[in-house]
Order: C-alpha cells, then sequence, then structure tokens
C-alpha cells in the first residue's frame, strides 16, 4: 500500500508506512492514519482525525475535526463524517476483556451523513443517502435515505439526495426542491430516486449546492 504523490500530508500529519491514501486526498493537522488503513481519492481528513489499520474510506470522503475511525468500520464514496461524531467497533467494552479479535463491522453506504456529535453504535448498516441527526445515536440499521433523530435514534421521514426532508405517501411521487429529482416508495416502502440510480455518482451539473437550507425550509415562529 502507498501513498500517492498527489495526495497533500500537513507536516504535523504522522501517516505509517503500510497505509493507503489516494490522490487529492487532503490530511490536515494533527491526524494519524495507521499502517492498513485504506483511504480513497479526494477525501479530506480535518484536524485531530484518527483512521486505524482495518479500516475503509472510499473516495471523496469528509471526515471533519476530532473523528476516530476505528478498525471495522467501512465507509463507502461520498459519505460526511460530521465533527466529533463517535464510530465504535464493540458493544460491551471492558478494559479488563481482550475483544481486538471480534470487533463487530459497520457499515456507512455511499452518500451517508452522519452529523456532529452522532454516535453510531458498531454492528449496524447505514443505508445509501441517509440522514443521521446531529447528537443521535444510531442502535440498528438504517434504510436508504432515512432521517434518524434523538436517542435512540428513530426514523423521521426520508430526505433527498440532496438532504432535503422528503416524504411521499404510497404510490405518489415527489419532487427534491433544490434539483428536481422526483423521488418515489417503491413496493416495499423504501425511498427510491426515479431519475437516478442510488449508487450512480451525482451528475456534475448537481454535484455543487445552489440554494440554502433555510431558503426552501424557513424556521417556524415558536410563537
Amino acid at each position: 500500500m502507498t501513498v500517492s504523490p498527489d495526495a497533500r500530508i500537513f507536516r504535523t500529519a504522522v501517516v505509517e508506512e503500510g497505509a493507503a491514501v489516494g490522490a487529492g486526498t487532503a490530511v490536515w493537522h494533527a491526524v494519524h492514519v495507521h499502517a492498513g488503513a485504506i483511504i480513497g481519492e479526494r477525501c479530506v481528513l480535518g484536524q485531530n482525525v484518527m483512521v486505524a489499520g482495518g479500516a475503509t474510506l472510499g473516495n471523496n470522503v469528509k471526515v471533519q475535526n476530532n473523528v476516530a475511525v476505528y478498525r471495522g468500520v467501512t465507509v463507502e464514496d461520498d459519505v460526511f463524517l460530521g465533527p466529533s461524531c463517535v464510530l465504535t467497533n464493540v458493544t460491551n467494552p471492558r478494559s479488563g476483556v481482550s475483544r481486538k479479535a471480534m470487533f463487530e463491522p459497520t457499515l456507512i453506504k455511499r452518500g451517508a451523513t452522519v452529523g456532529a456529535n452522532a454516535t453510531v453504535v458498531c454492528g449496524v448498516t447505514i443505508g445509501r443517502h441517509a440522514m443521521i441527526a446531529a447528537g443521535a445515536v444510531v442502535t440498528k440499521d438504517v434504510p436508504d435515505y432515512a432521517m434518524i433523530v434523538g436517542v435512540p435514534g428513530r426514523q423521521r421521514g426520508f430526505v433527498t439526495r440532496h438532504g432535503h426532508p422528503i416524504d411521499p405517501a404510497p404510490g405518489e411521487t415527489l419532487a427534491c426542491p433544490e434539483t428536481g429529482l422526483r423521488y418515489a416508495l417503491n413496493d416495499a416502502g423504501e425511498l427510491r430516486c426515479l431519475d437516478l440510480d442510488e449508487d450512480a455518482p451525482l451528475p456534475e451539473g448537481l454535484a455543487t449546492g445552489t440554494t440554502v437550507y433555510r431558503e426552501l425550509h424557513p424556521r417556524k415562529d415558536p410563537s
């Protein structure tokens, strides 16, 4: 495994021999990438990030400050890990009991977001383009496009690929207010985009935001 000559490694970062870092990836101040870690292309690792050996980040993954990505965690392309979110790899940790041979895997699928200070209890899969709200605690698998809030985390409808709430009734088709991409529930009650496959990257024309969230979703007057 190698570090691409096109990766940008800040002088105070530590990238151990045996780690793989892809082209165009930025590794900032006080980051520690362990031997055996695999990091794809065009990623950003913010200050104080740790990526353990046996952890994998796909392409275009954004890891904000103070996040530890432990062995057994797999992060697919286009995932956003918010500041100080917590990932784990043992459900019942004890200092006096070694469980290094039985780390529980966590999979965060393409396009998902884990918000600031959220916690993901290990052994779960977070579906494609799901949104985990700030401070939520994820204790079970999360469907594609699901919005998860609270402690413990519960689903509150769905979001689009651009992160806007959407909640079509069965048989109804709704459009993302920012992009016009259409969404509907399938027969299993799963949200699907009718215009773009869930595993396809966004076309170039849709990969840059055009509208501030609150312009489309004003805060409600509490009075």
